[in-house]
């Protein structure tokens, strides 16, 4: 598999951890930071270490991640947090995993309580469960950390914005005949405040969105 990977990195007021997630990037890693609207210098951070830019005036994840596949141009694509809370160091592992796989999935595994808090974890788990046992889908995640080829990812047509992104992703993928792996990571306590965890709105949005996008799909 080659080395030339372009990561997509959802941005909203990283400003703070940007630095960090840049820098360990491995060498033929592209960022392609997606600013979605931030108030910080998370911009001009991005910028001055060489990352592409693209500015995604929709606000909602799934906005910003389809916003960076568009921009994107090498073969495979990463989705990676900027937050700080996942290694960007362990991309050419699950990179690597594309030999035998079309999708591959971070499964976060928490370094700490603070990393994950109970609340969100066990939603996650619960969303993992209803996917294996009601879909058949054989996933223990539904993580920010993907690996895929740009092209057919592009070929699911999918149309979430919002915080459904990753649940739809699996599910058009399992849809599409797509093989899927699973590759354990650490997960680190986030830099800065969650957009999800550390604010009600965004928590309630986000189980709006996954609980329609599990209706859709018949989960």
């Amino acid at each position: 598999m080659s080395a030339c990977v372009d990561v997509v990195l959802p941005c909203l007021d990283e400003a703070a951890a940007l630095p960090g997630v840049l820098a360990a990037l491995p060498r033929g890693y592209r960022a392609i930071v997606v600013d979605n609207g931030s108030r910080d210098s998370s911009v001009e951070v991005a910028a001055a270490a060489g990352a592409v830019v693209v500015r995604e005036e929709r606000r909602g994840y799934g906005a910003a991640v389809h916003a960076g596949l568009v921009a994107a141009t090498a073969e495979v694509v990463a989705v990676l947090d900027a937050d700080g809370s996942l290694d960007p160091g362990l991309l050419p592992a699950a990179v690597a995993l594309l030999d035998t796989a079309d999708l591959v999935l971070g499964r976060r595994r928490p370094v700490s309580r603070a990393a994950w808090p109970a609340p969100q974890r066990l939603s996650n788990e619960l969303l993992a469960w209803r996917l294996r046992r009601r879909l058949g889908i054989a996933v223990h995640d539904v993580p920010p950390f993907r690996v895929f080829r740009r092209e057919p990812m592009l070929g699911l047509g999918l149309t979430d914005r919002r915080s459904g992104y990753p649940l739809e992703t699996l599910v058009a993928a399992t849809r599409a005949g797509w093989r899927i792996a699973e590759l354990d990571v650490p997960y680190r306590p986030r830099i800065g405040r969650s957009k999800v965890s550390g604010d009600l709105r965004g928590a309630i949005s986000a189980v709006r969105d996954m609980t329609a996008q599990l209706r859709a799909a018949g989960a």
